[in-house]
Parts: structure tokens; C-alpha cells; sequence
């Protein structure tokens, strides 16, 4: 199992890093450059808002499904067509239910005109996640690996065209961003459905009330789980908008959203391992075997990672945050930096919570193939409380920096909550040595950032020294093991892991 693993994660990982950084930083940056802080902060907040409730699309069922099939694969062509039926009556729920929300609080024709689409687009992705989480439930990594990355390079290609073509110059509007989105998330749609369809036969659609609530019943857990995340994960730029008046709102959103990029781009990352980790774990949880060895590979190599991008985002946010985001057009060299300043401030904390987030990819996610749904619930629903507090005290006075300061607390609280959980059920011992190593690693690589700024060279070959440094020093420690991971890339060269390898 963690053979497959660590091949699969490196497909994915390969993929993404090809696909979605020029998305995020490339095309969805060069989009913000061109339509501004108050008009990509319009946009962010409502797609923020509208992700709030995404749950009613979903209301737990890919979590459940993809567990589910994994560990019984004959019903997915029962569960294909019951479940796409009742997907399809909680779309137009949701759509009902965020124009009420969205009309109640105040938004204006134009906010509810837009929120339209970025609701279409939810709705959309609702059902890729969905038809995913049944090839992921399959073992068919390679596949899921694919369709992770084909809407986002579907969206590449059309706002390429229109950023960089020369056909639309000064003319693109934020609402054709959205737009290519809807395209790209069809086209993902019919495609996955057609290779699910390839393994589950032909499938009748039907609403069968039973059949609903016996599904909604087991998934609620899920349900209440994600939308409990959704607010404490999701929940900043809408309250920074709503909080803060007109114009400052939208700018302070902006500004928030500049840094969120960076952090949402981690996030894709450390996101594979989740999706990986879930039918994996839930495999091994039901054949009574040990997870021990695939959650300590796995939490090794997401804490190292994260942990270097946080610190070099650390050290090196203005430089990162002047090359991504030049000045506009009208702005002063006085405003100029009076936004990199407050953009970098912001980034510093929300890769602080990457690390935190990362940590709950792992730990979360086994607890959740575990059924602890329970207990997350109650985890996530502190994060809320804490959350919201928090924020309702800092927004006011700090804006988008005190929204940072509130989203690194509520995110390292969540993580040390789930990791002690996964310990005590699981009795995970992952000794002091491993512990030790861990420390001497973020010391020594926290001393090479601080050191770095004394380097006489440009600050883009400083920031490459202390990443070789950082990933040395993981190896090195002990952190992460080159024989390790030599021997589950290749294992029938040690007779130790032969029982590790999938059948």
C-alpha cells in the first residue's frame, strides 16, 4: 500500500505542479493584475461566499462515496444512479438557498447576477468531485490523477487566449473568468462521467426516496463535517467584505486574496494526499492491518514540504509578493508599497496556516476513514467558534491582516486537536527520536532563512541556497529517508516490504 502510494503521489504531484501553478500563479494572478484589487475582491467574496454552502450540494456524499466504494466496489452502479439523482435535486437547492442568503444580507443585482454563474460553477464542480471520488474509490489513481488537473488546463487555455492573444486588450472583465470556468467544469463533467460509466455499465436515473435518505443518513456526519470546515477555512473574505465599508471592504478582499493565492496554490498540494490517503486508509482499516507506516511516511513528507514553503514565504514575502504583483496603472510608488507591505504581512501568517492545514490533510483524513466523524465534528465546530471571535475582534481593527491572524489560530488549534485524536485512537508512537528530528529540522532551517539575509547575492538565488539547504537538512536529520523512499519505489529489491505491495 504504501508502495502505491508513494507512486501514485508522485503522478500527482508531478501533474499538479505542472498544471495548477501557472493556474494560480499565472493566469489567475495576471487576471487580479488586470481588473484590480476592488474588482477581484467583488469576485472573492462571492466565491467565498457561495462556497460556504457548497455542502448542499454534496451534503457529505463524496466523502462517504469514496470510502464506501473502496471498500465495496460492487454497488457502484447501484449507487451511481441514486446518488446522481438526488445530486441533481440538491443543486437546486443550493441555488435557491444562496440567492435567499445572498438577497438577505444585501447584495445588489449585480453581486447576485455574477453570484448566478459562480453558483453554476459549484455546482459543476460538485459533480466532478463526485464522479472522482468514485475512480478514486476504484484504486484508479491514474485516471483521478488526470481528471484532477483537466479543468484547470481546459480554464488555461481559454484565459490564455483571452489575456494574451491580443484580441480582447484592456477589455477583459472579471465576469469572462468566470465564465471559462463553466466551460472547463462541463467538459470535466461529461468526460468523468463517461469513463464511470465504462465501469458501472449502463445506469437508469431515478429518485428513490429510500434509497435518499438511507444515503443522506449515513453521509450527514460528512456533511455537517465539511461545512463546519467550509466557514473556518472559507469565512474571512466574506467578512471582510461585509465587515469593513464599501470600497475598503473590496480592497482589504483583495488584498486578503493576493496572499490567499499563494496559500490556496499549497493547498491543491497538500490536498493530494488526502486524496490519495482516503481510500488507502479505509482499505487497511477494514482489513485490520496497521496504518502506522503509511501515516508516518506520509506525515513526514507533507510536514517537510510545508514547512519549507512557510519558511521561505517567511523570509522572503515582499520579494515574492513585488514579483507577482507589479503596479497598476495610476498607483503611486507611495501605494504601491503601502500594498506589497500589507499583502506580505498577510502571507507570512496564511503559510504559517498552510503548515497547520497540511498537518490535518493527514490526521484528519485517517480519521475520517475511521468513521471519528463524531469527534471532527466537534473539532471543527470549536474552529468555528474560535474563528468567527476572533475575527469579529480583529477585522475591525487590523483588516486583512487581523483575517490572517485569526485564520493561522483557528487552523494550528484544529491540527494539534486532530493530530492528538489520531494518537490516542490509533496509538500512533511515533518515538522521540522522530520528534527530535522534526525540531532540529525547523530549527536549522528557521537559522538558514535568518542567516540568508545576510547573503550578498539577489535575493531569488538566496531564497534557491536555503531551499537545498532545508531539503538537505530533512534528509540528513533522518526527517525524510532516501533508502525509504528508494525501497517503496522499488520494492521487490527488499523481502521487508514485499507484504506492503498492493495485490
Amino acid at each position: 500500500m504504501q508502495n502505491r502510494f508513494v507512486k501514485n503521489l508522485a503522478l500527482l504531484l508531478f501533474l499538479n505542479l505542472l498544471i495548477k501553478p501557472f493556474w494560480i500563479l499565472g493566469v489567475d494572478r495576471a487576471v487580479a493584475n488586470m481588473v484590480g484589487d476592488t474588482m477581484y475582491g467583488f469576485y472573492f467574496s462571492l466565491f467565498n461566499f457561495s462556497s460556504l454552502f457548497y455542502i448542499l450540494l454534496d451534503l457529505g456524499i463524496t466523502n462517504f462515496n469514496n470510502r464506501n466504494i473502496a471498500q465495496n466496489n460492487q454497488l457502484l452502479n447501484k449507487h451511481l444512479a441514486g446518488i446522481s439523482a438526488l445530486k441533481i435535486l440538491l443543486a437546486f437547492a443550493y441555488g435557491l438557498l444562496i440567492f435567499l442568503i445572498g438577497y438577505l444580507i444585501g447584495y445588489d443585482g449585480t453581486q447576485l447576477k455574477l453570484l448566478a454563474w459562480v453558483g453554476l460553477n459549484q455546482v459543476l464542480l460538485s459533480f466532478v468531485l463526485y464522479l472522482r471520488s468514485n475512480i478514486s474509490g476504484l484504486l484508479l489513481f491514474k485516471t483521478d490523477s488526470l481528471l484532477s488537473v483537466f479543468d484547470r488546463l481546459l480554464m488555461i487555455v481559454i484565459c490564455s487566449f483571452l489575456l494574451w492573444s491580443g484580441l480582447f486588450a484592456g477589455q477583459f472583465k472579471i465576469e469572462w473568468y468566470v465564465y471559462a470556468q463553466t466551460a472547463a467544469y462541463a467538459v470535466t463533467v461529461l468526460l468523468a462521467a463517461i469513463i464511470v460509466l465504462r465501469y458501472s455499465g449502463k445506469i437508469k436515473l431515478s429518485f428513490n426516496l429510500p434509497f435518499s435518505l438511507m444515503i443522506l443518513k449515513k453521509s450527514i456526519p460528512y456533511a455537517l463535517l465539511v461545512l463546519l470546515m467550509s466557514f473556518y477555512n472559507r469565512l474571512e473574505p466574506v467578512l471582510l467584505e461585509r465587515l469593513l465599508d464599501g470600497i475598503e471592504g473590496k480592497m482589504q478582499t483583495g488584498i486578503y486574496s493576493r496572499a490567499f493565492r499563494l496559500l490556496d496554490a499549497g493547498n491543491n498540494i497538500s490536498l493530494l494526499f488526502s486524496v490519495l490517503l482516503l481510500p488507502m486508509f479505509a482499505t487497511l482499516i477494514k482489513k485490520k492491518e496497521s496504518v502506522f507506516s503509511l501515516v508516518k511516511l506520509s506525515f513526514s513528507i507533507i510536514i517537510s514540504m510545508s514547512g519549507i514553503a512557510a519558511i521561505l514565504s517567511f523570509f522572503y514575502s515582499e520579494e515574492i509578493m513585488q514579483l507577482l504583483y507589479g503596479r497598476q496603472i495610476g498607483e503611486t510608488a507611495a501605494e504601491f508599497q503601502w500594498r506589497i507591505t500589507q499583502s506580505a504581512r498577510v502571507f507570512q501568517l496564511l503559510m504559517g496556516s498552510f503548515v497547520a492545514v497540511s498537518i490535518t490533510y493527514i490526521f484528519g483524513t485517517l480519521l475520517t476513514a475511521n468513521g471519528n466523524l463524531k469527534l471532527l465534528n466537534i473539532v471543527a465546530a470549536s474552529g468555528v467558534l474560535v474563528n468567527v471571535s476572533i475575527n469579529m475582534i480583529l477585522i475591525p481593527q487590523w483588516q486583512a491582516y487581523g483575517a490572517a491572524w485569526a485564520s493561522l489560530s483557528v487552523q494550528a488549534f484544529t491540527a494539534v486537536l486532530q493530530l492528538i485524536l489520531a494518537v490516542k485512537i490509533f496509538k500512533l508512537n511515533f518515538g522521540n527520536g522522530f520528534w527530535l528530528r522534526l525540531c532540529t529540522f525547523f530549527v536549522l532551517a528557521i537559522g538558514a532563512g535568518y542567516l540568508s539575509d545576510h547573503l550578498p547575492f539577489h535575493w531569488m538565488i538566496d531564497l534557491i541556497l536555503v531551499a537545498a539547504f532545508c531539503v538537505s537538512v530533512a534528509f540528513l536529520s533522518g526527517l525524510l529517508q532516501l533508502k525509504a523512499l528508494y525501497t517503496l519505489l522499488i520494492p521487490a529489491k527488499n523481502k521487508n516490504y514485499q507484504h506492503l505491495k498492493d495485490k
